[in-house]
């Protein structure tokens, strides 16, 4: 099993989703925005999922109409919600009742704003997924503020983390931090390189 609460996010493909799962992965995150890149139809979902057992299955949205959100998720059937619009967690909340995760992306924001966002919404949300859209680095800034972020918040961080080195340096700065992963297409249909998610998995197996 994993020392960290890992979440894996984009996962377009049965090898990913079955691997993953049983590394003990909690989360396992899914695309139901049909103009994205990692769109996982209804029937695709249902087939990978049908695999899986003990995992959280998350819906994973960029969506800002929160009807449309609603109509989607009458054909995946998740246990979590991942947004990136803050206004949407109090309605989301009130009518699905199920655990939300807010994505931010840190590269809309200095490092020192963070901490009043994860404040305002605290009371909203089961994680706060903090990426990067270009490829962050962790600079010793960003740690320095992390530190102070993952003592207060649920935090899933998903930037800067290019392999297991660079995962193992973080969770030693930071036990209480969460990790964020994205899934990868296959090469083919049943044939996965796993690559630095197997090496960061790994790295974070209990000894």
């Amino acid at each position: 099993m994993l020392t960290k609460t890992v979440k894996i996010s984009n996962v377009t493909n049965l090898s990913d989703a079955r691997y993953c799962a049983g590394m003990g992965v909690e989360m396992l995150g899914f695309s139901i925005d049909e103009d994205s890149p990692n769109y996982i139809s209804p029937k695709k979902f249902e087939d990978i999922c049908s695999w899986l057992a003990g995992v959280t299955l998350v819906a994973e949205t960029n969506q800002t109409n929160p009807e449309t959100i609603l109509e989607t998720l009458t054909n995946y059937p998740v246990h979590a919600i991942q947004v990136e619009q803050p206004g949407l967690l109090n309605y989301l909340r009130s009518e699905l009742n199920l655990p939300l995760i807010l994505r931010i992306s840190v590269d809309l924001y200095e490092a020192e704003e963070l901490s009043s966002i994860l404040s305002r919404y605290e009371s909203d949300v089961t994680y706060f997924l903090l990426e990067s859209d270009s490829n962050a680095d962790l600079s010793e800034s960003w740690i320095r503020v992390l530190g102070n972020l993952v003592a207060e918040y649920p935090v899933l961080i998903g930037f800067g983390l290019d392999n297991e080195f660079t995962v193992s340096a973080l969770t030693e700065l930071l036990p209480n931090v969460g990790i964020a992963l994205r899934g990868s297409e296959e090469i083919r249909p049943g044939y996965k390189d796993f690559g630095s998610m197997m090496d960061i998995l790994e790295a974070l197996e209990e000894q």
